[in-house]
């Protein structure tokens, strides 16, 4: 008897608290997956006996239902339908169970997502910087010249325009439209702005507004309700984030409730001027806001060593605000009444301890795109840029940044108590040393703040890799068939015994709710193409593949039991979706002895999902 799609659907809902409990909803080749927003509601023992549910697991945030190829994509539109729940993709539920995860690793993974991608022009720029600049240091004339001006001007383009670069990312990773985010980043550093590096300046703001009392002018849109302080984000990062987040809901919105023959001029225009008045307005003064307790707070800090300690290791998360700019204020101020700049090696331990942090990074993974971004962004952490190892490496693996942190609270302390300070500001690191009043103390600062934070990260990080999983010598494909139906036949997929289906060390493959079927104890680490058809679908973590052919079979190879857990570490599939395969053909080569060592049943499951089709199924070694 025919499945009832829409009874099994209806169902589903009763039974899980209706479309209101459901975040999102998506499905592959064989499941229904879904993400549940109170997993309270949800009534698991009736689930397993609906009609079509064929079995039920919850993996990654995600309540899958096995249903079945060619049957699931049926009673997916019949549950959508029913609930009202926007249709999704694989990625749409996978991204809608990240957003259970805690806030804090929410907000890490947003900022690991936004600065990735534009991590080559911000570590090509970060070394470049500290590189002319230090050259200017030393060299005095060189300082002067052309060369410099020009080599400056190249450096300095990818943090001059940093919020631009950030707000097309973070349109990206929203899903805005990456030209509304690079508006939204331009009007950050609008011309009509005074720089916001120098907003503390009398004398910018005087000669920028031409104005004599040194105060930002204000728009006054609406009295003194709406007032906007002319005052650029150069160098921030989070308030252009936040603006494009709120850009990309307000565009979504619109696009949605705007008529379609209006939307492609009222969309872009709104989103534009809502962003822009929400942005500085509301986000923009309140960071500024922010920059004044923060700088308050760290002029109390540093009149003695603990305080100094406690600003060393959180230095690096006003860096991540973009709020470190405004320490030249105190570097000034310190400068004009004593004649020395202690904050200097504050700011330096807590940069040396990133530059420690992410050269540990470098020397300890074996991934070499990790490799390649850690290394010279250490040099540049080194020469006192840090942006490219702070959002290229160390917060995105988070320990490192840890460990930056205790490394620089403790160089930062020691400096404090050595009483070493410097004849200028602007530099921190390596070109420090042409300002520092104390060399040989100020290399101790650097390699205990460095140091510590290097033997820290090496302790407690260690690389997530997947490593490649031996290929298994050249061997000859099994011939003997184990599943025959209407006329076709499945060639075992790997070479071993074959055992019954009611014998694999798994309730949900033995009970037969998959399909019919058997397993294969393998004696070599290969899956073989049992028929020639196509790959209808690979898992994530490479341990299964569903195949499909022209007889109308819909096959499903398991790799072991119960090792999706294995997170693809030990499977390296070697075909994808939509590819045609023949009879014999490698498919997957898989690691036994990693699977032994998980503790998983390595036996290769077999199964025809759709076995009910067939009135004269039949399972064995060879039939």
């Amino acid at each position: 008897m025919a499945l009832d799609y829409r009874k099994c659907a209806q169902e589903i809902s009763d039974h899980i608290g209706g479309g209101a409990n459901v975040v999102s909803a998506a499905h592959c080749a064989t499941r229904l997956r879904l993400v549940i927003a109170d997993n309270g509601k949800v009534d698991k023992a009736a689930l397993e006996e609906i009609d079509g549910v064929k079995g039920m697991f919850e993996s990654n945030g995600q309540l899958q239902l096995i249903i079945g190829t060619g049957t699931v994509n049926k009673v997916f539109d019949e549950f959508i339908d029913i609930t009202g729940v926007a249709a999704g993709t694989k990625d749409d539920v996978k991204a809608a169970a990240a957003a259970k995860q805690p806030i804090w690793k929410q907000a890490l993974k947003t900022i690991g997502d936004v600065f990735v991608p534009i991590l080559p022009a911000i570590v090509a720029s970060g070394l470049m910087m500290g590189l002319v600049e230090a050259l200017g240091k030393a060299i005095p004339s060189f300082s002067g010249s052309d060369w410099y001006s020009f080599l400056d001007t190249v450096a300095n383009t990818a943090f001059a325009y940093l919020p631009v670069i950030v707000a097309i990312s973070a349109a990206r990773v929203f899903g805005g439209n990456l030209f509304l985010g690079a508006v939204i980043g331009l009007l950050m550093i609008h011309s009509a702005f005074l720089n916001g590096w120098n907003v503390g300046s009398a004398e910018a703001i005087n000669s920028f507004f031409n104005v004599t009392d040194g105060v930002v002018p204000s728009w006054h849109l609406i009295g003194n309700v709406v007032a906007i302080r002319r005052v650029g984000y150069q160098g921030h990062v989070i308030p252009v984030i936040i603006a494009v987040w709120i850009m990309s809901i307000v565009e979504k919105w619109l696009h949605k409730h705007v008529p379609e023959m209006i939307d492609l001029f009222v969309t872009p225009l709104t989103t534009v001027f809502v962003t822009a008045l929400a942005t500085l307005w509301l986000i923009g003064p309140f960071f500024a806001q922010l920059e004044t307790w923060v700088l308050a707070g760290a002029q109390i800090l540093v009149r003695n060593p603990v305080g100094a300690g406690v600003m060393g290791a959180i230095y690096p998360w006003t860096v991540v605000m973009g709020l470190h700019h405004m320490y030249n204020v105190i570097e000034a101020g310190m400068l004009a009444s004593t004649g020395l700049n202690t904050w200097m090696p504050i700011a330096s331990a807590a940069n040396f301890a990133q530059f420690g942090a992410c050269l540990a990074v470098g020397i300890k993974c074996r991934n070499q795109k990790t490799k390649a971004i850690a290394v010279p962004s250490s040099l540049s952490a080194a020469l006192g840029i840090t942006e490219p190892a702070i959002f290229g490496v160390n917060m995105r693996f988070f320990k490192p940044f840890i460990a930056g942190m205790i490394g620089g609270a403790i160089g930062a302390l020691i400096g404090a108590f050595m009483g070493i300070g410097a004849t200028a500001y602007g530099v921190t690191g390596i070109p420090g040393y042409l300002t520092i009043n104390n060399p040989l103390l100020y290399t101790i600062l650097l390699a205990i703040s460095g140091g510590i934070a290097f033997a820290i990260t090496m302790s407690i990080w260690h690389e997530e890799e997947k490593k490649p999983v031996a290929k298994t010598a050249q061997v000859t494909a099994p011939t003997n068939a184990v599943i025959s139906a209407g006329g076709a036949k499945v060639i075992a997929p790997a070479i071993g015994k074959v055992i019954a289906r009611e014998d694999i060390p798994d309730e949900t493959f033995a009970s037969g709710v998959l399909g019919e079927g058997v397993a294969i104890e393998p004696t070599e680490g290969i899956v073989f193409a049992p028929f020639d058809g196509e790959v209808a679908l690979v898992a994530d973590t490479g341990h299964a593949i569903n195949l499909m052919n022209d007889a109308g079979f819909e096959l499903l190879i398991h790799v072991g039991v119960d090792t999706v857990a294995m997170n693809g570490d030990g499977f390296e599939p070697v075909v994808k979706a939509g590819d045609q395969v023949k009879t014999g053909q490698p498919l997957l080569h898989f690691d036994r002895e990693k699977i032994k060592k998980a503790n998983h049943p390595d036996c290769v499951v077999v199964l025809l999902t759709n076995s009910d089709d067939y009135e004269d199924v039949q399972v064995g070694a060879n039939v």
